[in-house]
């Protein structure tokens, strides 16, 4: 998303600068004045898409184990397989699925918090005409390179969904089979992917360095001592909000990793049972992941779209995100907790009665 979102404010920004070949897409300079109320027409425009497929992220993440990292994490805690792990998420993640999806029509038709900018017409024809020039320009080489890459992409899915191999190995697989079929086998080229995603690999190794001296040091024990004091029932509201509370300032994989293994550890003492500890671990996931959409902090997309290079083309800051992310913050909190209160219990329970659901055997 991000990738074509540049593709496309370069294409306009070079019309409307009157430079085809400048590359600098910060400098407005040459850009006369309507042709600059068009420009921020269609910054606000694009700071809405990304915002929405940064929430789309959150709310699609939330719902199958490969959807986020931690998700992994919690699924390799409980048993749980890809089908099973979605019909767990279900009675919390469907709701809020829809609830979501409510929330961007009304902000979009109400333009509310910075949504609801439409595309200008000005850019569409600009956009138009630069696809009607490429396509008739585009080699038999480059619409075969095209068709691979969409061959790769359903491969992509499948092996996800269906849990074909580690999800390491199927990330490798595609970049594999992207750089041969394409032909990019220069090692400086494929470099250049990557560049952007350094930083958060080397967050998620400090992350998982400091999840490690938690555990060891047994920081979180008094918290979750608090929380399973409580009922049964109280304990999946508590940790939902605990989790919640920590993945909106925090990285929400840190935070899921530390309690989903404070919870297990609970369980290998005898201090929940295992139908709880599952209930817990539903609470966990939607916790980590649902309220963390409040700040860039909590959400790796957020974070990876506010440090790419688009961020200050579109003119989208830190405090504009947060901004633009509340009223998904305040829905998806508030419904999540909700149905974590009321029906997480009772929906999981038919599923158990009807046999779509069974206990596993802990790994």
């Amino acid at each position: 998303m991000i990738s074509v979102a540049v593709g496309f404010y370069g294409i306009y920004h070079r019309v409307a600068s009157a430079r085809p070949d400048d590359s600098d897409l910060l400098d407005d300079s040459h850009i006369e004045q309507h042709y600059r109320e068009v420009l921020e027409q269609f910054r606000g425009f694009l700071r809405s898409l990304m915002m929405h497929a940064g929430v789309g992220t959150a709310l699609g993440g939330v719902m199958t184990m490969v959807g986020e990292p931690q998700n992994l994490i919690i699924a390799k805690a409980a048993g749980w397989h890809f089908g099973e792990f979605f019909l767990r998420m279900a009675p919390v993640t469907l709701p809020v699925m829809v609830c979501g999806l409510l929330t961007c029509l009304l902000v979009e038709k109400y333009r509310l918090f910075g949504y609801g900018e439409p595309l200008p017409p000005t850019v569409r024809k600009v956009l138009q005409e630069f696809d009607d020039r490429s396509r008739a320009q585009r080699s038999r080489q480059e619409r075969l390179r095209l068709i691979a890459q969409a061959l790769i992409g359903v491969w992509l899915i499948v092996a996800l969904a269906f849990h074909l191999a580690e999800v390491g190995l199927i990330g490798l697989s595609v970049i594999i089979l992207a750089t041969t079929f394409t032909g990019v086998t220069d090692e400086h080229a494929i470099g250049k992917a990557f560049t952007e995603a350094l930083p958060f690999t080397a967050l998620l190794t400090v992350f998982f360095s400091i999840v490690a001296v938690i555990i060891d040091q047994q920081l979180f024990t008094p918290v979750i001592e608090f929380v399973l004091q409580a009922s049964p029932h109280a304990q999946l509201s508590l940790f939902y909000l605990f989790n919640g509370l920590l993945s909106s300032i925090s990285d929400n994989v840190f935070v899921g990793t530390v309690y989903i293994n404070e919870a297990k550890a609970a369980l290998e003492h005898g201090a929940i049972s295992l139908p709880q500890f599952e209930m817990l671990a539903v609470a966990i996931n939607t916790g980590t992941n649902l309220p963390s959409v409040a700040t860039p902090n909590g959400q790796a997309a957020f974070l990876f779209l506010l440090t790419s290079a688009l961020a200050p083309l579109i003119r989208l800051s830190y405090g504009r995100m947060v901004w633009m992310a509340l009223p998904y913050t305040i829905v998806l909190t508030l419904v999540g907790l909700l149905c974590v209160e009321f029906t997480l219990m009772p929906v999981t329970d038919w599923l158990l009665a009807h046999g779509w659901l069974v206990t596993p055997t802990l790994p």
